[in-house]
C-alpha cells in the first residue's frame, strides 16, 4: 500500500467533503459521523464532481449525492444506492494520522469485490 497525504483533517468539513486533485485521479475526501472516506470525485452517470453534493445517510448507508441528478453513492463501497446512476465509482483506503489524511489511490476497492 502506498498512502500519500492528501489534506489536513481540519480542511474537511464535518458532514461534508473536500475535492483533492491528485496526479492520476480526483478524490472526494468525505467526513460523516466521525468517519473519513475517500471516493472518486466523478459521478459515473453524469461525470460531474461528487464533492459538490450533499453528504447524508440514505437507506442506512453513508452516502454522497450527485448534485446534478440526485444519485447517491455508498461511501464504503462506491455502489450507487439509487437511479439514475447504475455503475459504481472507486473508493480508496484512508488513514488518519494526527491531522493528516492519507489515501492510497493505488489500492482502489472495486465495488464488485465488496
Amino acid at each position: 500500500m502506498s498512502f500519500e497525504r492528501v489534506c489536513a483533517l481540519t480542511e474537511v468539513p464535518e458532514t461534508g467533503s473536500l475535492r483533492v486533485e491528485l496526479a492520476d485521479v480526483d478524490v472526494a475526501v468525505v467526513r460523516f459521523e466521525g468517519e473519513v472516506y475517500a471516493i472518486e470525485d466523478l459521478c459515473s452517470h453524469a461525470e460531474v464532481p461528487l464533492s459538490e453534493g450533499d453528504v447524508e445517510e440514505f437507506r442506512g448507508a453513508p452516502t454522497i449525492e450527485c448534485w446534478l441528478h440526485g444519485s447517491c453513492f455508498d461511501l464504503r463501497t462506491g455502489e450507487p444506492t439509487n437511479l439514475p446512476a447504475t455503475e459504481p465509482v472507486s473508493v480508496y483506503p484512508v488513514r488518519v494520522e494526527g491531522d493528516d489524511v492519507l489515501v492510497d489511490v493505488d489500492a482502489s476497492v472495486p465495488a464488485a469485490s465488496n
